[in-house]
């Protein structure tokens, strides 16, 4: 049986809870938050598993294989190198850390100091029937020779309701670009491969520290192949996540995390029912890993490379 630890009990750590749970391989053995109350309270609905204020208390006296690091990312540095430190495989959420440096440091770490350490980061694009459906199409050449990659963020309030927290909405550590773009950087890296930042323009409101309203940026694949991002916020209108790859034989679009459209040339856009058999769950792959089995992960080294980019594009 794994044993896992949750660091960080907010909206995200507390997603994956039922995740961990649910699976017949791991039990939750500890979990840790700087907020006593939720600790507790999440202590005794998991059926009062030790439960910690300071991770590194936790990392000494707790039984853990695997730690799940879900606190906001001025955090993950910090944490995450402890947690290196003391050998247990890692779970780690966007972005890898909370700057280049940052970023660097932790892919060094689990590549130098952590033989034999399963290091992981939560990119759940990666595992969902959409956009498993949209890279299929892609690689099975639905669009025929790539034109043009277009990401359309729009938000007609962020933090959105349901994210309403101070780092969220800040520019140190949070914002459209960072907390949604770079699932979608991370996608264009693995479906098409690298890409560059040519040039960007980012608007900012007039409070000094929060975070960006509007991004326009372009950049292109190692081929030339262009790519653009058209985001904004405080607008008029309904949330729309597109992500649109334009080829010379058709479009295909993944729209909202999960639905997809597309046509080919002539035809009109419609809805393509995504293939159900191609999803697959972090966690399940998450556990073949640790079992040393060949399993489906995005390591500190992807998620690195999409930190990469990322600081492009906040600056």
């Amino acid at each position: 049986m794994i044993r896992a630890a949750i660091i960080g009990l907010g909206a995200i750590g507390q997603r994956l809870i039922k995740n961990f749970t649910d699976h017949p391989d791991i039990i939750i053995s500890a979990i840790c938050d700087r907020n006593a109350e939720v600790t507790r309270e999440t202590s005794e609905r998991l059926g009062n598993v030790s439960s910690f204020t300071d991770h590194k208390k936790m990392l000494e006296e707790a039984e853990i294989d695997l730690v799940y690091a879900a606190v906001p990312p001025k955090f993950h540095h910090r944490i995450v190198t402890d947690v290196i430190a003391k050998g247990k495989h890692v779970l780690c959420e966007k972005p890898l850390a909370n700057s280049l440096e940052e970023a660097e440091s932790l892919y060094i770490q689990a590549k130098e100091k952590g033989k034999g350490i399963v290091h992981a980061m939560n990119f759940p694009l990666n595992y969902s029937a959409g956009s498993k459906t949209f890279a299929s199409l892609i690689k099975d050449g639905y669009v025929g020779k790539l034109r043009r990659l277009e990401l359309k963020m729009h938000f007609p309030e962020w933090p959105r309701p349901w994210q309403q927290n101070d780092w969220v909405a800040s520019r140190e550590q949070g914002g459209f670009v960072l907390e949604v773009g770079v699932h979608f950087i991370q996608q264009i890296q693995k479906i098409f491969g690298p890409v560059h930042v040519l040039n960007k323009s980012v608007q900012y409101p007039e409070d000094p520290t929060a975070s960006e309203i509007g991004i326009l940026a372009q950049m292109e694949l190692q081929d030339g192949t262009p790519v653009f991002i058209d985001g904004m916020s405080q607008i008029a209108g309904t949330e729309e996540i597109r992500f649109t790859a334009y080829g010379t034989e058709g479009t295909l679009s993944l729209l909202n995390w999960s639905a997809l459209e597309g046509g080919k040339l002539g035809e009109p856009i419609q809805r393509i029912d995504a293939d159900s058999s191609l999803a697959n769950s972090l966690i399940d792959e998450l556990v073949k890993a640790l079992k040393g089995e060949k399993a489906e992960i995005i390591d500190f080294e992807a998620g690195y490379q999409a930190q990469n980019i990322l600081e492009k594009l906040r600056g």
